[in-house]
């Protein structure tokens, strides 16, 4: 049977990652969360303090806004020294970020890396080395990818591609209880907020912004549950791959 592409993009919080895994899963295909690798660089630049925040007022509005700085030549030597890998947990049936051999899939999902994972993601030289670790790991086919630029940039020539979408709302609401269950001390307007940032960011970013490919599906989750999103996915991909 032949083995194809499945990219899945979208934005934050349309249950992508869990889509993904699912699918890849009931297909027997490899799983990889391109979004734990940014957040595992993320993460890599808090650890060694190559990332601060400093919080201005803006003179028109009067309003404080954080101004973020990285070392973005020693994070780059960082990573590139770095190693960053996904590990099997046959207990949860998916694989999970490392660092350097260090499980770092707790540490990631925090909203302290959700709040700085975008100004991460639009340095171009942090986007073209993992974009190339990114299609290292997809020579062989048989993987399910999902992200932010699968379809558009690391595999233009996917055979499957799904454009994932929802109501902000909808996905704030999702966040802030995914997060509530992980005991984060966290309100629903900053996390309403950290939606609407991310959206803005990842769209309007110079390197890679976050668009809906030509020949992508597009598949807006706002009303749908997890197993009919999941089911209409896994039916377009045997349509695809009994096609070949």
């Amino acid at each position: 049977m032949h083995k194809i592409i499945i990219a899945i993009d979208g934005f934050s919080s349309t249950g992508k990652s869990s889509t993904a895994k699912t699918i890849a899963k009931k297909l027997g295909y490899v799983y990889i969360d391109t979004g734990a690798m940014y957040r595992a660089t993320t993460y890599l630049a808090v650890k060694e303090g190559y990332i601060a925040v400093t919080g201005l007022e803006n003179e028109k509005t009067k309003q404080f806004e954080n101004i973020v700085h990285i070392d973005k030549e020693k994070l780059i030597k960082k990573l590139k020294n770095s190693d960053l890998s996904f590990k099997y947990n046959s207990e949860l049936g998916f694989s999970e970020m490392y660092l350097n051999g260090k499980n770092i899939e707790q540490e990631i999902r925090s909203i302290e890396i959700a709040n700085l994972v975008s100004e991460i993601a639009k340095i171009p030289e942090i986007r073209i080395y993992l974009v190339d670790l990114q299609r290292k790991m997809g020579e062989e086919k048989g993987i399910v990818m999902d992200g932010r630029d699968i379809g558009t940039i690391v595999f233009p020539n996917a055979e499957l591609k799904i454009f994932m979408t929802a109501s902000e709302q909808i996905r704030a609401e999702r966040r802030f209880r995914e997060l509530q269950e992980k005991g984060e001390n966290v309100s629903f307007e900053e996390v309403l907020k950290n939606v609407q940032q991310r959206d803005f960011l990842d769209t309007t970013r110079k390197e890679s912004p976050l668009i809906k490919a030509d020949d992508a599906i597009e598949i807006d989750n706002s009303h749908l549950t997890f197993e009919e999103q999941v089911n209409k996915i896994l039916l377009l991909a045997e349509e695809k791959i009994n096609s070949l």
